[in-house]
């Protein structure tokens, strides 16, 4: 992630002196605000890379790890298939320049035409590079910090709860219903759904490409955190819906938290060349759903990822590698 916000420091800089020209559909003030804001997400990036891979890691407090982890696994390895795809158009003479700025590095005019090409290809080898590095690191530190996370069967939880065999239906979250009606929205868009489609013609292969992954994310997100609320199938290992609803919430919260600041300026300052596909009132709603919905999804694979241990009178007994928390509690519910 270095050379990101290298570069993203000298397009600030470069602005500001006015020798570098500022992204399509921005102001002076809005590129700096932008930029600079990435910066800083980068370098939280580059902590958190560090933290999970050094042995002070381990030592933090796991809350803020947790919550940065959870957000950069939703922005950079749920569009990881994106790089695979926009490279495989591209090289079949596609125009894989993105009409509504969402690709890999949203907003950061990565399809203006005056942006060199070493630069591009810096900022996507970061992103992938970030994002293929969390998907191994994670998973790894997560084992060492809190291995219960990853123990036991989708039906744990429920058996301990005394909720096994009751009806299923009734404790499918609301998170879950609102992620699958997202999935279903942006996978009838990324097909060619013209309803909430404001400006059909903007609709490129790129925004048809993301627009897709984040609705199957999103579906995937309702499938897993329904498995695990209503601990169906039982004996399923858990550490499968629990990573996929981890990657599928972090995308719900991370993009559309992302997006939904930039179709609110879209909407309120109306740029001239910049157009958006959707219909900006209905884009805004659906991301603010999203960002509710990824936060309450989370919330529910926290609760399941470990099982209630009231019943065996073993709760507050410590457990090996727990990073200092040594109550054997998942991160973000550490404090509730």
């Amino acid at each position: 992630m270095t050379p990101y916000p290298v570069i993203k420091a000298s397009w600030v800089i470069g602005s500001l002196i006015g020798v570098l020209p500022t992204g399509a559909g921005f102001g002076p003030a809005e590129w700096v605000v932008l930029n600079t804001a990435t910066v800083g997400m980068a370098a939280i990036g580059i902590a958190v890379a560090l933290a999970l891979v050094r042995p002070w890691g381990m030592r933090i407090p796991g809350a803020p790890l947790a919550f940065c982890a959870w957000v950069g696994t939703g922005f950079l390895v749920s569009v990881l298939p994106y790089a695979v795809l926009s490279s495989l158009w591209a090289s079949s003479g596609g125009d894989s320049e993105s009409a509504d700025g969402s690709a890999v590095g949203a907003g950061d005019g990565a399809g203006d035409a005056t942006m060199p090409g070493w630069e591009a290809a810096l900022i996507q080898l970061g992103f992938v590079g970030m994002g293929l590095g969390l998907a191994l690191a994670l998973p790894a530190y997560l084992r060492r910090r809190w291995p219960d996370v990853f123990a036991g069967r989708v039906g744990d939880a429920v058996r301990d709860r005394g909720t096994a065999g009751r009806s299923s239906l009734r404790h499918v979250p609301w998170s879950a219903v609102s992620g699958g009606g997202l999935g279903v929205v942006w996978l009838y868009w990324a097909i060619g759904g013209t309803w909430g489609i404001a400006h059909p013609q903007a609709r490129d292969a790129d925004w048809r490409i993301l627009t897709g992954l984040w609705g199957s994310w999103a579906l995937v997100a309702a499938v897993a955190t329904a498995m695990i609320a209503c601990g169906r199938p039982g004996r399923l290992a858990r550490r499968l819906p629990i990573a996929l609803g981890w990657i599928g919430s972090g995308s719900l919260f991370a993009w559309s938290g992302w997006k939904l600041p930039l179709t609110l300026y879209v909407a309120l300052a109306s740029p001239p060349d910049t157009t958006l596909p959707e219909n900006l009132a209905a884009a805004a709603i659906l991301h603010v759903i999203a960002v509710g919905a990824g936060v309450a999804m989370v919330r529910v694979l926290v609760r399941g990822a470990l099982p209630d241990r009231g019943r065996d009178g073993d709760r507050g007994r410590d457990r090996a590698g727990m990073g200092g928390d040594g109550r054997g509690r998942s991160p973000l519910s550490a404090g509730r």
